[in-house]
């Protein structure tokens, strides 16, 4: 992991360019920076959608709602939590489990070389995205790019 701006620098782009380009009628319901996590908290939205937040300690780096699409985006910068792994994947399941909204969990690196250190920790079911190749995303199997998986 890497130093405040860095992170910060990240959670930008994933706030600029990723949710633009990606989910672009979405709203900004969290985003935390690594100096003063809860920078933008929207807990009434969160708590419209049945997600319980009494500690923003677990929450992903950034939270957005798409209400068209019926999704919860929560995304993880590598640079403040590391990859969404199979424990981390874990805890948002968990702490999200009873959101109204599907879940979608994405990852973002700052960089394609920055994978390789933690290519084999990514979780099965997730997606990653690179900021500095904005347009593409790199999902971990199965055939829903970019979507929830369950019932919601």
């Amino acid at each position: 992991m890497t130093g405040p701006g860095e992170s910060n620098d990240l959670i930008r782009a994933i706030t600029e360019d990723f949710a633009s380009r990606f989910v672009p009628r979405s709203t900004l319901v969290f985003v935390g920076d690594t100096a003063d996590k809860g920078t933008h908290f929207d807990s009434d939205r969160l708590a419209a959608l049945d997600v319980p937040v009494d500690s923003q300690g677990k929450m992903p780096d950034v939270v957005l709602h798409n209400a068209e699409r019926g999704w919860l985006i929560l995304v993880d910068a590598v640079t403040s939590h590391g990859p969404i792994d199979h424990q981390r994947h874990a805890e948002l399941t968990e702490l999200f489990a009873e959101a109204q909204a599907g879940i979608v969990y994405v990852t973002a690196f700052p960089t394609r070389a920055a994978i390789a250190r933690y290519l084999a920790d990514i979780a099965w079911h997730t997606t990653v995205w690179v900021a500095d190749e904005p347009s593409h995303l790199i999902h971990f199997n199965g055939g829903r790019l970019l979507t929830p998986y369950g019932t919601k």
